[in-house]
């Protein structure tokens, strides 16, 4: 990912374009890009500062106020939903958002969601034997 210029070299081809530079000589004189020579020097000619700017961002949360409360309404009536079939209530509900938005609720609430406390392997289905270790389900094969 790219980084900003440092406020240095910002100030620097401010003061040389103030000086009469033309935007080429002090992009090439600086060892920066043409595009942004002039961008520094329309922030020095509007005075707003020639600091850097926050590099990418962030998305609003989805799920607060209403939102939360429905879905912690879902999980208290209900606790064993999975996380797609939590975003798809939501969307029936009006509320429209993924299962990456559910998912990150869910930790921000402290919530995870395991298939049984102790950890210990899923029982077999009914009439069906449990499966065994994987050294003797590969060597049966």
């Amino acid at each position: 990912m790219t980084r900003p210029l440092s406020l240095d070299i910002r100030v620097r081809v401010a003061a040389a374009l103030s000086e009469g530079a033309t935007t080429r000589e002090a992009a090439k004189r600086f060892c920066v890009s043409v595009a942004t020579a002039v961008r520094i020097g329309q922030l020095s000619r509007r005075g707003r500062g020639l600091a850097a700017r926050w590099i990418g961002g962030t998305r609003k949360r989805v799920l607060l106020g209403e939102p939360a409360e429905l879905l912690r309404s879902l999980l208290a009536a209900k606790s064993d939903w999975t996380v797609r079939t939590l975003s798809a209530e939501l969307k029936a509900r009006g509320v429209e958002v993924s299962h990456d938005s559910v998912w990150r609720f869910l930790r921000r609430e402290g919530l995870s969601f395991k298939k049984n406390t102790n950890r210990e392997r899923a029982v077999a289905p009914e009439g069906g034997q449990v499966p065994g270790t994987l050294e003797n389900a590969s060597t049966q094969a």
